[in-house]
């Protein structure tokens, strides 16, 4: 599998195959369903479908390995079925849902929520298996991590916490252009602190590595509008520009054709004030 340039801008769709992720209608339970999920999201022009079959919504339930098994191989067999030729990303904290999923369908993406620290034996198996792998700040479990917001000083302290783990991703022999880093908006963090990362984004982006943003639909969007995940679009479209404005360059959403279109937007945008190519 030949995965995209990470540093492109460039949309990842979320592919849910859970029954109890926050926004209902990202929801996809069956083979069929799923499989018109990701030929949909590729036809709008996603470059990575990400499959996630635990749900790391606040407060969600623990799903038993099997359990996820089951689900991400459903969801790895229809993207590789329904479009072969695109990259496919597994929202995952197990290492042993990774080699599962590698040994049976190829190289995937893994996207760790919890950067490595709910099982130790992840970092060793994303670099044995060469496999590009994201590392995204959270504290606590999606059971907890809404009772873990006290910081000093959030910004310096998420920072350093993604540097030591992808500093600690090389030295166990992860390409640096493998790694992808995820500020974790909406886990274990306020509304306030959300938008004080999001202000700051370009610490992040500065690192060298690249930057994914999950912002879509989430509370800090319809909260601060008083609103619900299914009103919440538009405050999505907007945050994401800002994260591009500030160097992010991984949008990962539910609504591909919005984020599609606002890419195409920005990068007019970019070029015509000299930011040259990303």
């Amino acid at each position: 599998m030949k995965f995209p340039d990470f540093h492109t801008l460039q949309v990842m769709a979320i592919v849910n195959v859970t029954d109890d992720s926050f926004y209902d209608r990202s929801r996809v339970i069956d083979t069929s369903a799923v499989e018109s999920r990701i030929a949909e999201v590729v036809a709008q022009g996603a470059t990575i479908v990400d499959i996630g079959g635990y749900s790391s919504r606040p407060g969600a339930v623990d799903v038993p390995l099997e359990t996820e098994w089951a689900r991400v191989d459903m969801g790895v067999g229809a993207a590789r079925k329904v479009a072969p030729e695109v990259a496919v990303s597994v929202d995952t904290f197990r290492a042993e849902i990774v080699r599962r999923t590698v040994a049976k369908y190829g190289a995937v993406i893994v996207n760790d929520i919890t950067a490595g620290e709910a099982d130790s034996d992840m970092f060793d198996t994303v670099a044995e298996l060469g496999v590009p792998y994201v590392a995204m700040h959270m504290r606590g479990t999606p059971q907890t991590m809404q009772s873990q917001t006290e910081y000093a000083d959030i910004v310096a302290e998420v920072t350093n916490y993604l540097t030591s783990r992808a500093s600690e991703l090389e030295h166990r022999g992860v390409k640096r252009e493998n790694i992808i880093l995820d500020p974790g908006f909406g886990f274990a963090k306020s509304v306030e602190q959300n938008y004080e990362l999001l202000r700051n984004l370009d610490r992040f982006c500065g690192l060298g590595y690249a930057v994914l943003v999950g912002l879509s639909r989430k509370s800090m969007i319809y909260k601060v509008l008083g609103t619900t995940p299914d009103n919440a679009l538009a405050g999505t479209t907007a945050l994401n520009w800002q994260a591009m404005v500030k160097g992010a360059t991984l949008l990962r959403v539910h609504d591909v054709e919005p984020a599609v279109d606002i890419i195409k937007i920005f990068r007019q945008y970019r070029d015509d004030k000299g930011f040259g190519n990303l």
